[in-house]
């Protein structure tokens, strides 16, 4: 693990540096952060926030003249009190709550986790809820740790070409630059444990990031002694074809279990965050039919401790194999099962579709005694979906649940508006916002000082896009239009919308451009002026995600919007901080049903960003009508993307731009502002990772543990 001797300049006075800055506890907290910045302000900024960085990087005076400051020493001592406390406290929730589960482990498999911006493991929504609910659970006391695979060249960097083409590239991950630390095997070797694929042995080993209280571990198979091939199993997140991917859910599964099992720890609870991960139940059959258990009591007992979240209702986002590649992926498994082949692969069987595929999430719903969606509405889509897996029953009797997602408050709150709710709900609110009292009060906050503070953020997002683009100016473009569509002549007076998110193409990102003059009147509107900043990245492989990004960059150059239209390039966490608080408005637009969740709007309303978006996913049940604003359902029959097209210019023309431009005579919009409290009162309330955590807890977790005698009510295989 990493240790004080990785910053040979830090004086012995303020030693625990090192601690503090090799476990991602520093990134919610308040404190943690403000000292890392007042090591080095400048140098804070230009690592992006990544206190490793920084304590490698920084001048060894300047180390020295701190650990002298008897200001930076206050501060220092303090963050180390708080890092002890939230390490070694035996009153959390979960403790409180459940004091005989609060240490038996949850093991939490997810093909992504994002952490931080300086581990560039992650592609979107899934891994930034991943991260987030890590996050959450270390707050709780939640004894969770983390399953995934370490992306050594990430998922991928965007570029944007001047004609709009999406461009990949990748910057290698050297761990040196985070917290990450190489866990070692029993006898040293570089890896925990094995796996047999296409007939090959493949090393696995792992890396250790705390995440507070919770560790994750990252599988890594680019090691000496493995076949090249193999080593590019932990190379790219979601990279090239189906049986990349096959293979590297084999042993995010297969490996996970046995690298979990190789230090040590026995999970109670196996909670599998999507289908990528499900080979980890098959493994776990694996194992208690090679101890002498019959295959259905193996299924049995794996299925009592098993729960299973899907997070989509998109069927490209459900991964298909065929039988026969997975067989020589995984060799002759069903022999170790004590069954035949067409037993085995029964498990992935889908009734709708023929025999000859693999269907992952098939096989995790029959091996999980939990399933669910992540919004309501998504539970009611999964329901329809799989609910052939039992046969004959009504939709509403299919036993799939949901949770819906949240956000993670001290994440995503910027935290100068932490500091204003601290003044206005009393120090130590964050500890106590399941209480609704508390989230009533913020109706009464003060107009003119969350308007204030909104406008700070603002002129912050704008500051961050001139000099973003001016560095992307300096070391790639040459070119005026490049420097136009990246925001250099947006302002921050002026009413800004936000649309950041995978380019897929029913999160209909160009939706809003389908009556161009229309829009063009919005927008160039003297007395009410509109602009609209877009991020996000198209799949590498989905050619109509990225036509859909290239027509949507078209109009950033097109001069009748007079500069009023950007993309801001390689959206990631770093950015989507300053997205989130810095728009005036948060636009989603899916297609319903097909967004499960979308919690970037509730990152958004933690801001106290409103949402205008289609009733779809957290929206359905997050719209209060006073937070934001609704398109209504198109009526059976109608074109859906010309409906909520009309609908949504109505809204712009007719009441969101008026709301936001009528200003009382400090020059503040007062009913907006009454949308900002609404929009921040309803997510703080509802759609934080805290709330989300303690249901899955309390819905499954608990009852997996205590081995609810609830009658099992397996799916047909």
């Amino acid at each position: 693990m990493t240790h004080p001797g990785d910053f040979p300049h830090l004086p012995e006075r303020i030693a625990g540096l090192a601690g503090v800055a090799t476990n991602l506890f520093w990134s919610w907290n308040r404190e943690a952060r403000a000292l890392f910045r007042a090591v080095d302000p400048v140098l804070w900024h230009g690592t992006r926030h990544n206190p490793v960085a920084l304590l490698q990087q920084v001048e060894p005076a300047r180390l020295t003249a701190c650990a002298q400051d008897p200001g930076f020493l206050r501060r220092y001592d303090g963050v180390q009190q708080a890092f002890a406390r939230h390490l070694g406290s035996n009153d959390s929730w979960m403790a409180t709550r459940y004091p005989e589960f609060a240490r038996r482990p949850v093991a939490y498999f997810c093909a992504e986790f994002a952490l931080h911006n300086s581990i560039p493991i992650y592609s979107g929504g899934l891994g930034i809820l991943a991260g987030d609910f890590c996050k959450a659970a270390s707050d709780l006391g939640v004894p969770m740790v983390g399953v995934g695979l370490l992306y050594t060249r990430g998922y991928f960097d965007q570029h944007v070409r001047i004609d709009g083409q999406q461009e990949d590239t990748e910057e290698r991950l050297d761990p040196g630059d985070t917290p990450l630390a190489p866990v070692l095997g029993a006898n040293g070797e570089p890896f925990l444990t094995t796996v047999e694929s296409f007939g090959r042995v493949v090393r696995v080993g792992a890396w250790c990031i705390q995440v507070g209280r919770v560790p994750v571990y990252l599988l890594d198979t680019d090691l000496e002694g493995n076949d090249p091939a193999d080593r590019q199993l932990s190379h790219r997140l979601y990279a090239g074809g189906p049986d990349l991917r096959l293979r590297q859910e084999w042993v995010l599964g297969v490996a996970g279990v046995r690298a979990l099992r190789a230090v040590g720890i026995e999970p109670a609870v196996w909670h599998a965050n999507e289908g990528h991960a499900a080979f980890m139940y098959l493994e776990r059959v694996r194992e208690l039919v090679q101890c002498g258990v019959s295959f259905a009591e193996a299924v049995h007992r794996v299925r009592a401790s098993s729960v299973f979240t899907t997070h989509t209702p998109v069927p490209a986002g459900h991964d298909v194999f065929s039988v026969d590649t997975v067989a020589e992926c995984t060799g002759p498994v069903w022999e170790q099962l004590g069954v035949d082949r067409d037993t085995c692969f029964r498990l992935a069987f889908h009734p709708r579709r023929d025999g000859g595929t693999f269907h992952m999430t098939a096989m995790a719903i029959r091996l999980s005694r939990y399933v669910n969606g992540v919004s309501r509405r998504h539970g009611q889509e999964t329901r329809r979906i799989w609910g052939d897996l039992w046969p004959g029953r009504e939709l509403e009797k299919v036993p799939i649940g949901h949770v819906t997602n949240g956000a993670h408050l001290q994440t995503w709150m910027a935290h100068p508006l932490k500091d204003l709710l601290d003044e206005h709900l009393g120090t130590g609110w964050t500890h106590r916002i399941d209480d609704p009292a508390v989230w009533n009060r913020v109706l009464t906050l003060d107009d003119e000082r969350l308007w204030s503070l909104h406008v700070r953020f603002k002129a912050q997002l704008m500051d961050f896009i001139h000099e973003e683009s001016r560095m992307r100016w300096r070391d790639y473009w040459k070119d005026a239009p490049h420097l136009v569509g990246a925001g250099t002549m947006l302002t921050a007076r002026d009413f800004t919308i936000g649309f950041a998110r995978r380019f897929a193409t029913y999160k209909r990102a160009d939706l809003i451009f389908r009556d161009v003059d229309r829009l063009r009147r919005i927008l160039v509107d003297p007395r009410r002026p509109v602009q609209l900043i877009f991020a996000g990245k198209a799949h590498p492989a989905d050619e109509p995600g990225k036509q859909m990004l290239q027509r949507v960059y078209a109009f950033t150059r097109d001069p009748a919007f007079e500069g009023r239209i950007a993309f801001l390039e390689d959206y990631e966490l770093h950015l989507a901080h300053r997205l989130v608080q810095g728009v005036d408005l948060w636009l989603n637009l899916p297609r319903p049903p097909m967004e499960a969740s979308g919690t970037s709007g509730m990152k958004a309303a933690l801001n106290g960003i409103p949402q205008l978006g289609t009733v779809d996913g957290w929206w359905a049940e997050g719209h209060s009508g006073l937070n934001g604003w609704s398109l209504p359902l198109p009526p059976d029959g109608a074109d859906s993307d010309q409906h909520d097209a009309e609908q949504m210019y109505s809204l712009l023309d007719e009441q969101v731009v008026p709301l936001f431009y009528a200003r009382d005579d400090r020059g503040i919009p007062l009913g907006w502002v009454q949308r900002m409290k609404h929009a921040l009162h309803v997510a703080g309330q509802r759609f934080t990772a805290r709330r989300a955590i303690r249901d899955y807890v309390d819905r499954y977790y608990a009852p997996a543990l205590r081995g609810d005698p609830t009658a099992d009510d397996p799916p047909t295989v």
